[in-house]
Parts: C-alpha cells; sequence; structure tokens
C-alpha cells in the first residue's frame, strides 16, 4: 500500500488532521484501516509485521507493483486470485510462465488485467532467481533497512519516499526489475515492516519490534 493511497483515504476519511480514530472495539486505527473490514483486519494482522523468505518478499514486492495506480483495497480484494494465478507466487514457477500463459492472465476476470504488470511480474520473478546467486531478493531489500523509522502523528508526515526507498528503486532497476519505483519501494518497506509508520497512538505503533518509540533502532 503507498503512502499516497494512506493519505488519500486517511483524508477522505478522517478529515483535517489525520489522525488516529477510536473504533467501537477501543483501539486506535488511522482513518484508512477504521471502517472497511477487509482493511482494518489486514492493517491489524498484517501491515508492518516483518515478512521474511523469497516467495514472502516476492509476493509483497509484485502486488505492491499491480497496486500502482490503484487502491490497496481492490489488491487486497483479488490477493485469493493472485496466489492462485501466480502459483502462490513461487519464483521459480512464476519465472516459467509462457507467452500464452500471459494471455491467459489477461483474460482472467478476478485479477487486475495490466498487461505490463503482468510482464513485469513475470520479469521481475526472473530477477528474484538470477538475484539468489547474489544473496537473494530478501537480503536485498532488508539491506535497505535505515538506522531511524519515522514517529509520524498525522496522515499528513508519513513519508511517501526515502533515501533508502530510492536506492533501493535503483539497486533493483538495475538488476532488472520493473515497476519498483522510489514509492512503490516504501510502500514496500512499510507493508514488510523494514519501516514503521504506523501513527504515534496507534494500537499497531512498534508491532514489528524492531524500533524504539523514538524511531531509533531497538
Amino acid at each position: 500500500m503507498s503512502a499516497g493511497d494512506v493519505k488519500a483515504e486517511g483524508a477522505s476519511a478522517a478529515g483535517a488532521g489525520g489522525s488516529v480514530v477510536v473504533g467501537p472495539d477501543g483501539l486506535a486505527r488511522p482513518a484508512w484501516a477504521a471502517t472497511d473490514p477487509l482493511m482494518r483486519d489486514y492493517y491489524d494482522t498484517e501491515w508492518g509485521v516483518p515478512v521474511r523468505g523469497e516467495r514472502a518478499v516476492f509476493e509483497r514486492l509484485s502486488l505492491e507493483a499491480f497496486q500502482a495506480g490503484l487502491s490497496w483495497a481492490t489488491v487486497l480484494r483479488k490477493r485469493p486470485a493472485f496466489r492462485e494465478v501466480f502459483r502462490s507466487f513461487d519464483p521459480d514457477a512464476v519465472a516459467a510462465l509462457t507467452d500464452e500463459d500471459v494471455e491467459r492472465l489477461m483474460g482472467e476476470p478476478r485479477i487486475i488485467r495490466n498487461r505490463a504488470k503482468i510482464l513485469a511480474t513475470r520479469s521481475n520473478a526472473r530477477a528474484t532467481v538470477e538475484l539468489r546467486s547474489d544473496g537473494g531478493l530478501e537480503a536485498l531489500v532488508w539491506s535497505y533497512r535505515p538506522e531511524r523509522t519515522p514517529v509520524p502523528r498525522t496522515i499528513e508526515e508519513v513519508p511517501s519516499t526515502t533515501p533508502e526507498s530510492v536506492a533501493l528503486s535503483k539497486d533493483l532497476r538495475r538488476r532488472g526489475f520493473r515497476f519498483v519505483g522510489p514509492t512503490t519501494m516504501h510502500a514496500l518497506m512499510e507493508a514488510i515492516g523494514i519501516v514503521d509508520t504506523h501513527l504515534a497512538g496507534s494500537h499497531r505503533r512498534g508491532v514489528s519490534g524492531l524500533w524504539k518509540p523514538d524511531g531509533t533502532r531497538a
């Protein structure tokens, strides 16, 4: 989920300030996670929790790429179908997709039928396989964990890019990855726990266990 998407959804739901909203259950969340049950469950159980393993990181990278220009809720609702058609995001299986497979996916109404993004998923799988000889995708992505994480009080204080996301984007592009711009890579870093942009006051702040309250490494 991109920071821009978070800001747009948060602004529309929270109005001025974009700070946390206390739900009927007494828990404080950002506005984008406060109403839609699917988004609330994602926020409460997944967003910002450290993700490890090649396949898991590849899945998140792929879904963030499909989200570009769309809402995260759209991707989340289609995630089961994405997992099915992309063979549980096994990089070897996705890398082996043929042009005929791509055409079949373009006719699959349960996913986002964007040819450029489907082709990028295949090429990114192939780049992931190649990366195994140089430490692997997980190690590369996590190597860009910063020394500090933001401590935002409002949605407006959540950055959309960081020097680390810019550097990660450049590194991945150099290795043949596509749809990995700085904003998309920052969204990935937020989603898999590399940075913590949960708002101060949210019941999920600090959930990764990787950061102290002041934003320094734990």
